[in-house]
């Protein structure tokens, strides 16, 4: 039994990765949005968080879902393209900005010359605000508007509207310093807005990281906390954009919970504590190759010398060319259009034992048409398609000896074969060239490359792993830490599970928060209002009795506890005709019937008990309540004692 669970608990899993595959082959196809590149733990689990929020189950289902109501895909969007951000935030990370990268960039900078900034996965903007009022600090406002560009891009084209309006809540501007606040913000009503001068050096604009054109000879990009959400092949594209991107003295900032592991040929640290890194510049690739071009099939026109016979030409030339076939150090055989020897050169005769006995034999009968490689095959699709047919790297059977070796030690031999058909004037098949390339230097040159690639590989991790140990050694822990160390990247993608999840619970907080208030204004508005409506019971000076449509008492007014002698909390949800008074309310119950059907008749006098005994005359009026103006909720019964009789 206990495999059997297994297996169905396996076979589920299956089920459910291949409806969430498909949910997002959906996504793509239909938005236009690729998520594939994106972590599957954390997209998973807000995709299922938005799942619960409309009642769906099953991926399969809410794919159903997105089909019926298009406009979720935006609610969808939102949800996973988690946009939270602030003004400075992590403030040790800005003062270094402010204090080290700045002065550092203006530095680097001849005067006058332009500072390109990029903010990639802006959001809502608070980020590339935050560095326009440091740079204008540093610079000055006429040389800052004068100098500065920043670019700040976003997947989210709701965020990125907010981002254009520079209008922000008083909860939003909360860390920024007051003196900033009061230079660079104007408060219009309950919001601050970002000054207009210093907002025209800033551009929104949609980016996609893994599929536009990234922003070029940029001096500062910041990114910060939006790689984490990606898978390691998709960060990897992204940080060769980004450096790209970078002029040659460009600086790279990170967020707190990300670091460069594996992209070290591109960047280097400049401030490991901070996630800063400088770009490494790398040699120009020559926009344009040389291409060789390879002669046509026009027919070759013999020269004749003066004073010598057309055919004594013809005679030597032919020699000249069997000269140049036999010397050719690439080994050849050339077959007619029946499959028999025609020529054989001299590399080919060494290669694979051949003679002049074996002109005019059919190739199937030699040694050589199975081995290396089997032509049979290549030759029949040579001779169908008219068309080149290459194998690459056949391995010789026969062993070759080891250079500079004492012939004990052998190494197998690779040749490329190539099989080209050979046509007439009018294209008729005449025959079949075949060649075999010796590649066996090649392929050994190639296996050291490769091995010499994985020493250098396994060299530059143990250098990396060094390297981090150092910096984290240094900078960060200066403590015993190596332990910790030997699993680095693992913490490295735990931290960045975490930050996606406070993020994610940051955001949800903000919602709760929100809610929390709007609750909280409900209910004092129903406080105040019942509070009204207890008032306006108490100060009647006629009993009043509200029933809902059930006939449950629902109020019960202190003139009516008096004249009754029942309090309100032993009557409220009792049925009204079930009370035992001094009042016949049996007799109420075609005047109550009449007033649910939304029809008010006046009113009824019926002899009643009062709590002390004394008997009167009850003047009992129902008049028709509805909570909405429309529908008839209940009935109001007002009860006084009737004086004119």
């Amino acid at each position: 039994m206990g495999y059997t669970v297994a297996g169905d608990m396996s076979k589920s899993q299956e089920i459910t990765s291949s409806d969430f595959e498909s949910l997002l082959e959906y996504i793509r196809r239909s938005r236009g949005f690729d998520f594939n590149v994106y972590k599957r733990a954390g997209l998973q689990r807000r995709v299922e968080r938005r799942m619960q929020m409309v009642a769906v189950a099953g991926f399969s289902n809410y794919q159903d879902y997105l089909e019926v109501h298009p406009d979720e895909f935006t609610q969808l969007f939102n949800s996973i393209l988690i946009n939270v951000t602030g003004f400075f935030r992590d403030t040790a990370t800005w003062d270094f900005v402010a204090k080290d990268l700045i002065p550092r960039i203006l530095k680097n900078k001849k005067n006058g010359e332009p500072i390109r900034i990029w903010s990639a996965g802006c959001a809502t903007g608070e980020e590339a605000y935050s560095i326009a009022m440091l740079l204008n600090e540093a610079l000055g406002p006429a040389e800052f508007e004068r100098r500065v560009k920043i670019f700040a891009t976003d997947l989210d084209d709701d965020a990125l509207n907010q981002a254009r309006q520079a209008s922000y809540s008083a909860h939003q501007v909360e860390a920024v310093p007051e003196e900033l606040l009061k230079k660079y913000f104007e408060k219009s009503g309950l919001r601050y807005v970002f000054h207009k001068d210093v907002r025209r050096a800033l551009i929104f604009g949609r980016h996609d990281l893994l599929q536009d054109a990234p922003i070029s000879r940029v001096d500062l990009l910041t990114c910060r906390n939006a790689l984490m959400y990606f898978n390691t092949e998709a960060q990897a594209r992204v940080m060769e954009r980004f450096h790209f991107a970078l002029s040659d003295n460009g600086v790279l900032l990170l967020g707190k919970a990300e670091m460069l592991f594996t992209r070290l040929t591109l960047f280097t640290p400049l401030e490991l504590k901070m996630r800063a890194f400088m770009k490494v510049p790398r040699g120009h690739v020559r926009d344009r190759l040389l291409v060789a071009a390879q002669g046509g099939g026009e027919p070759t026109i013999v020269p004749v010398a003066p004073g010598v016979r057309e055919g004594e030409a013809i005679v030597d030339h032919m020699r000249i060319r069997e000269a140049a076939f036999n010397i050719d150090p690439t080994a050849q055989i050339v077959i007619d259009a029946d499959g028999f020897v025609a020529l054989v050169n001299q590399s080919a005769r060494a290669a694979f034992g051949l003679s002049d006995r074996d002109l005019g034999r059919a190739l199937h009968e030699l040694e050589v048409s199975y081995r290396p490689v089997d032509l049979r095959s290549p030759i029949d699709r040579a001779r169908a398609s008219r068309r080149a047919v290459e194998i690459k790297e056949a391995s010789w059977p026969g062993p070759l000896p080891v250079p500079g070796g004492n012939g004990a030690g052998v190494e197998p031999r690779y040749v490329d074969v190539n099989v080209v058909p050979m046509m007439d004037a009018e294209g008729a098949l005449i025959g079949l060239k075949i060649s075999f390339t010796d590649v066996t230097h090649f392929k050994r040159l190639q296996e050291e490359v490769h091995q010499s690639h994985q020493e250098l590989e396994t060299a530059y991790e143990e250098l990396q792993s060094t390297n981090e140990e150092r910096e984290t050694a240094n900078e960060e822990l200066q403590s015993t830490n190596e332990e910790l160390e030997t699993t680095n990247e693992e913490i490295q993608s735990t931290n960045e599970e975490l930050e996606t999840m406070n993020e994610e619970l940051q955001s949800t907080n903000e919602e709760l928060q929100a809610t929390n208030e709007e609750l909280q204004t409900r209910t004092d508005e129903l406080t105040h209002a019942n509070a009204f409506l207890s008032s306006i019971l108490q100060s009647l000076r006629s009993g009043v009795v509200v029933v809902d449509r059930e006939l449950k008492v629902r109020a019960w007014n202190p003139i009516a506890q008096e004249m009754w002698g029942l309090r309100g909390d032993e009557v409220t949800g009792k049925h009204f005709l079930d009370l035992d008074i001094g009042l016949p309310v049996e007799q109420l119950r075609a005047p109550i019937r009449t007033a649910l059907g939304g029809t008010h008749d006046g009113h009824v006098i019926i002899p009643a008990r009062n709590r002390r005994g004394r008997e009167f005359q009850c003047r009992v009026t129902c008049i028709p309540a509805s909570a909405d103006g429309q529908n008839v909720s209940g009935v109001v019964l007002t009860m006084e004692e009737d004086v004119g009789t």
